[in-house]
Formats: C-alpha cells, sequence, structure tokens
C-alpha cells in the first residue's frame, strides 16, 4: 500500500532549510554567552518562538492545502499536524523529566547542560527521521502492523500507567558498563569538552558519557513515540513534521521544566492514559476510527487536567 501524502520534494526542501535554520538559532542564540547559566526568562521566551513557529507552519499547510485541494483536505491535514505536534511534545516533556534525572545522578553543573542538549537533540533529529522512515515503510508494506504498534501503545500505557515514577539503575546500565570498559574516562568535568589529552592519550569526560545517556534514553522514548504519530496520521509529511517540530526547542523548554519537574507528579499518568487511548485507536480503526477532531480534545483535555491536578497536589505540599 503506498501511502498517501500531502507532501511534494520542494515541501520537503524548505522545510529542511527551516528546521536548520532553527537548529543554528538554537545553538548560537539561547544562552549564547558560554558559561552561563541559561535563564527561566531566556528559555520562556525562546519556547514560545519554537511553538510560534510551529504553529505559523501549521498555518501555511492549511492555506495551501485550500488552495491547491480544498478547505475539507486543508482541515484535516492541519487538524493532524497539530494533534501529532502536541502528542510528540508531551511525550518529549516526559523525556525531559529523565534528562532532570541523569543531569542529577552525573553532577552535570547546570552551565554545561546547554551544551549537552543541544547535542542531544541534534542527535535525536537523526534518529528520529530515521525511525519515521522505517516506520512509513513498514506500515505501506505492511498495513497489518498497525495492529502491532496499537497492542504495543496499550501495553506501553498500563506499564507506564503502573510504574509511578522514573527509575532505573544507572550504575549497572549497560551503555555505562560498555564505555567503562572500553574507553578511559575522566573523573571530573573538563569545561564543556567531551574530549580531553591526558599523557598523549585521548579520555572522555563524564558530559560525554551524559550525551551517550541522553542519546540512548531518546531512542527508547522514540519506540513509544513514533508509533504513536501513526496512530493521527499515515501522511508520511504531516507524521514527520509535526515530530520534528515537536523536538526542536526542547532545549528552551527543558531550562523552564528543570526547576520544577517535582511539580508535575501526575503528569506521567496523563501521558500513561494518552498512550492507552492511542493504541485502542489503532486497534479497533477496522470497526470505527475515532475523528480526529475528538483525539486532539482528548489528548489536550487529559493533559490540562494531569497537569492542573499535578499542580494543586504538589502546591500543597510548599
Amino acid at each position: 500500500m503506498q501511502l498517501q501524502t500531502v507532501g511534494e520534494p520542494w515541501m520537503l526542501g524548505v522545510f529542511f532549510v527551516i528546521v536548520i535554520v532553527m537548529i543554528f538559532i538554537d545553538m548560537f542564540m539561547l544562552g549564547r554567552k558560554g558559561d552561563t547559566k541559561v535563564s527561566t526568562k531566556e528559555a520562556l521566551i525562546w519556547s514560545v518562538v519554537w511553538i510560534t513557529i510551529a504553529m505559523l507552519f501549521n498555518l501555511w499547510l492549511y492555506f495551501y492545502l485550500s488552495d491547491k485541494y480544498d478547505a475539507d483536505i486543508a482541515t484535516q491535514k492541519s487538524l493532524e499536524f497539530l494533534t501529532g505536534y502536541i502528542l510528540e511534545k508531551s511525550l518529549a516533556v516526559d523525556n525531559l523529566f529523565v534528562f532532570v534525572m541523569l543531569f542529577a545522578y552525573f553532577k552535570v553543573p547546570t552551565i554545561y547542560q546547554k551544551r549537552v542538549l543541544i547535542y542531544g537533540i541534534f542527535g535525536a533529529l537523526i534518529l528520529r527521521s530515521i525511525m519515521i522512515v522505517i516506520g512509513a515503510t513498514l506500515v505501506s508494506e505492511f498495513q497489518w502492523i498497525l495492529y502491532l504498534f496499537g497492542a504495543f501503545l496499550l501495553f506501553s500505557g498500563i506499564k507506564m500507567f503502573k510504574t509511578s515514577e522514573h527509575s532505573g539503575d544507572i550504575e549497572n546500565n549497560f551503555s555505562i558498563k560498555f564505555l567503562r570498559k572500553n574507553f578511559k574516562i575522566t573523573d571530573n568535568y573538563h569545561g564543556e569538552k567531551f574530549f580531553v589529552k591526558i599523557d598523549g592519550k585521548t579520555w572522555i569526560t563524564p558530559l560525554f558519557v551524559v550525551l551517550i545517556f541522553i542519546e540512548v534514553t531518546d531512542l527508547i522514548f522514540a519506540v513509544d513515540s513514533i508509533p504513536a504519530i501513526f496512530a493521527v496520521t499515515t501522511d508520511p509529511f504531516i507524521v514527520y513534521t509535526s515530530n520534528i517540530f515537536a523536538i526542536l526547542g526542547l532545549r528552551a523548554l527543558y531550562f523552564i521544566l528543570a526547576d520544577m519537574a517535582n511539580r508535575f507528579e501526575l503528569l506521567k499518568y496523563g501521558l500513561a492514559v494518552i498512550l492507552m487511548f492511542i493504541g485502542v485507536k489503532l486497534l479497533i480503526m477496522e470497526f470505527y476510527k475515532i475523528p480526529i477532531l475528538l483525539s486532539l480534545g482528548f489528548v489536550i483535555g487529559v493533559l490540562a487536567i494531569s497537569i492542573i491536578a499535578s499542580i494543586k497536589k504538589t502546591s500543597k505540599k510548599i
């Protein structure tokens, strides 16, 4: 089965240019003063900028498709993009909370975190692109794989719901065991360097170890998020653009959430419910296709309830 898409080669080309420009801006504008902490105000401003750019892209997509096709197709695809964007952004937020845990475990100085994040997000863009291509290829060749995606997401949601908080034995993690066995790792940080020369030999710093952990963590989270987006749309262009836009700007969002991660205790349960809903949506699609507007409302509603409930619950502890 050939997947239908509204994307054209020139549209992908323009999108790639936008992404490159945004990455360049993120690298050199956010916290550009070197060894300085990114302020919450600066991070908030840039988070609004990234979200605004994504929404402007969606608005452009609507008017372009309205002119080329009709209003119904434009509305459908715009809603698919918006739903996919919100879904992927919310799942990425859960990923950021794991980053908070990793930085705390490795005692990464705040001023060095921004360098790890920008390379981590750049790596995530590459990994997600590869996984989306693989996912789209599998769906086009074997449509029944969507049912496997649905079962997997339902299982993942149930598992996440039963796990009250992020956990993991980092010390005994395969990645760190492999690095310690095969590479020389310095005991201390050397500024923002990933590698240093000591007595003529190359050593990796703890900052590089953290970067590896972030890439591995994102790969694990992508196993959930990539199938989830295919429950919203099978249009490769919408899948790709909504996913990539959701990742861009995560570095700024991290610096907003880093100091208030403990205020969102119940968000994980909300994300679990959303994953279960998406899983069920895929499993019943042969009998009933849940309207995209209903899916969008459900995702926004669950997120809003879990965030408000979290704030109310944690405010009692302050």
